[in-house]
């Protein structure tokens, strides 16, 4: 069999039945990275010379931080212990950890037929486990339960093992234990991948279908799609019809991720492997979407997935209004690597011209802002998160409010928020302290359940809008960095919300606005007036700053007017003609208060309205 670099056999020939295709799930920092490094050098695919950690993270930000934010793919040959004379390729995607990114998870378990599901030794299961591990039994993989990080002083196997058997459904003693940072049981899980998750059933000769599971924007080479092949073959060269769009294509390069691009002839029945097209419009390669060939191609597209729902609302506005052509740009390239990113333009009186973005969580909205800040050299602003809102007026029409200044006036009948089941585990000590934080955030307890002795799962019903901004770093300093959290969207309920609008000289400012709980608008409205009366510069007359539900006032703070020294030029003299002085003064101030209007700086703006002042912006790293 002829063979291409790294001693991968040619793609095109590889036989369906020597193919596992797996990914790799876990809880945020439990080593998922690491053992992908461990697999990578192990399968001789990276030389050691080339080695370096997180290699599979291909984003600075990603390095920095230390968390994986895009899935990637990889092609690896093992030929087993037991059977050394049978190469088998293994596809392994690699899968983000965070709540935020569940999103390529679910689109990386569809391109596979097992998982590894991994816990750390010193922590547990904890509740992105759960999570990914009911992703993945929807998806009715075969799951292989592995125990990471039994190398640490902390680590406690035996406890795990038999936590992580009750929850799969096997037997303590079938738990991997291994350790992905010294390489200590990574061959015995490459053997058990081989030998129990199942290999792809396709017929190969049946017309080609392949689904698109994700997708890059390359500025040099155009959009580089990542696909799985279920049916027959696609070929170097053949014309290619994408059939949710219709648009059809040459394929002017197919091959496999080994961990760098490997072209090749062709993919067959099960394989996994990117295609180029020479394509630079984004939006002609959607993740979900069949490809199949032009001539004598399939009929019947597979199951897409359904599409991600934007969790929380943010606007994102250039600095200098003269880049917002850039921003449109860089959101368009965005969107292909990131195929929950939704966003449509809106103008504001305040920040000019700009997009109202759908982001899945918080930690997703911080970082497409610091790609965009880095990639694409924008300065962005972005103003604080907020969710969606449905309002029913009494005369029956309906209103979806994305944006507070949408909020409708008028007699309104019900408003409904959405809200999300959250499920939280930490050890059973904090029980109270999580309690009391959930109840005061508006939560219904569902459940409670004993995962051991002394760790606890707790299921809430929470209001989004509660948990957006610093729910989870709350969480976490209540109960000294244990609790792990969850959380998926439920549906929706009626709430008693109203609109707190803040009026400058009597002027409404559009841009100030939030929606938020009638117990917790008079604290709002109180901390934004003390805040714009240090931004706001003075005027030359007094300018009150006023916080009002409606037309009800409920909070106030005032400007001093400066006052200009009419009197410095009288030395001594007839007091008359002081006070005369005085008055006209006085009706100066009093006509320019009629007509003057008050300038509200940048600054102001980018302060109140931006993310990071509000403690939303960098919560959830």
């Amino acid at each position: 069999m002829p063979a291409t670099p790294n001693n991968v056999p040619e793609p095109s020939r590889t036989d369906p039945a020597l193919i596992r295709n797996f990914c790799i799930i876990a809880h945020i920092d439990h080593g998922k990275s690491t053992l992908a490094d461990r697999m990578l050098q192990l399968t001789g695919v990276v030389e050691q010379r080339q080695m370096r950690a997180q290699y599979l993270d291909r984003m600075d930000i990603e390095r920095e931080r230390g968390i994986t934010i895009k899935s990637q793919a990889v092609r690896l040959p093992w030929a087993p212990t037991h059977d050394k004379s049978n190469t088998h390729i293994l596809n392994m995607i690699d899968t983000p950890g965070h709540v935020d990114f569940t999103y390529e998870v679910s689109r990386s378990l569809a391109a596979c037929e097992g998982t590894i599901l991994l816990v750390d030794a010193a922590q547990g299961i904890e509740a992105q486990t759960l999570a990914n591990l009911y992703l993945a039994m929807e998806n009715d993989l075969t799951i292989i339960p592995v125990l990471n990080k039994i190398d640490l002083p902390a680590a406690q196997p035996e406890k795990f093992s038999e936590e992580l058997a009750n929850l799969v459904g096997c037997q303590p003693e079938d738990v991997l234990k291994v350790s992905a940072k010294t390489g200590m049981g990574v061959e015995t899980l490459l053997d058990k991948v081989v030998a129990e998750i199942p290999n792809p059933v396709g017929v190969k000769d049946a017309p080609a279908r392949a689904m698109i599971f994700d997708s890059v924007y390359d500025s040099y080479r155009g959009v580089v799609t990542y696909v799985r092949v279920i049916d027959g073959q696609l070929n170097k060269r053949e014309r290619i019809r994408m059939m949710s769009t219709g648009a059809t294509h040459e394929l002017l390069e197919i091959g496999t991720n080994s961990p760098e691009m490997l072209s090749a002839d062709g993919l067959g029945v099960g394989e996994v492997g990117y295609l180029i097209t020479g394509v630079k419009d984004v939006r002609q390669s959607k993740v979900g979407d069949t490809i199949t060939s032009l001539h004598n191609g399939a009929t019947e597209a597979l199951g897409g997935y359904k599409d991600p729902k934007p969790m929380v609302f943010s606007g994102l506005y250039p600095l200098d209004g003269s880049d917002y052509p850039e921003l449109r740009d860089a959101l368009d390239k965005l969107q292909l690597n990131d195929a929950a990113l939704v966003y449509e333009p809106e103008t504001s009186a305040a920040l000019g011209f700009g997009f109202r973005v759908g982001f899945l969580g918080l930690l997703h909205l911080d970082v497409i802002r610091e790609r965009l800040e880095r990639e694409f050299g924008l300065d962005l602003i972005a103003t604080a998160p907020n969710v969606v809102y449905r309002v029913d007026m009494e005369d029956g029409t309906e209103h979806v409010v994305t944006n507070p200044s949408e909020f409708p006036e008028g007699k309104i009948d019900k408003v409904y928020e959405p809200v999300v089941r959250a499920t939280i585990l930490a050890p059973s000590e904090f029980i109270g302290s999580i309690m009391e934080l959930c109840q005061t955030r508006r939560g219904v307890l569902l459940g409670m359940d004993y995962l051991s002795e002394d760790r606890v799962e707790i299921r809430y019903t929470l209001p989004l809008a509660e948990i957006v901004f610093d729910f989870f770093d709350q969480l976490k300093s209540k109960t000294r960095g244990y609790a792990s959290l969850d959380y998926e969207p439920t549906g929706e309920q009626t709430a008693h919300l109203v609109k707190v609008d803040i009026l400058l000289h009597g002027d409404k400012v559009d841009a100030f606005s939030a929606i938020t709980h009638r117990d917790q608008a008079y604290a709002y409205g109180v901390r934004l007036v003390a805040k714009l009366r240090e931004l706001i510069p003075r005027q030359a007359f007094e300018v009150p700053i006023q916080a009002a539900i409606g037309s009800r006032v409920i909070a106030r703070e005032t400007i001093r007017a400066i006052r200009k020294d009419v009197l410095a030029k009288c030395y001594g003299g007839d007091i008359s003609r002081k006070r005369k002085l005085l008055e006209k003064q006085k009706e100066g101030k009093k006509r320019m208060k009629m007509v003057g209007s008050v300038e509200v700086p940048q600054e102001a703006f980018i302060a109140v309205l931006s993310s990071d002042d509000s403690g939303g912006g960098k919560s959830k790293k």
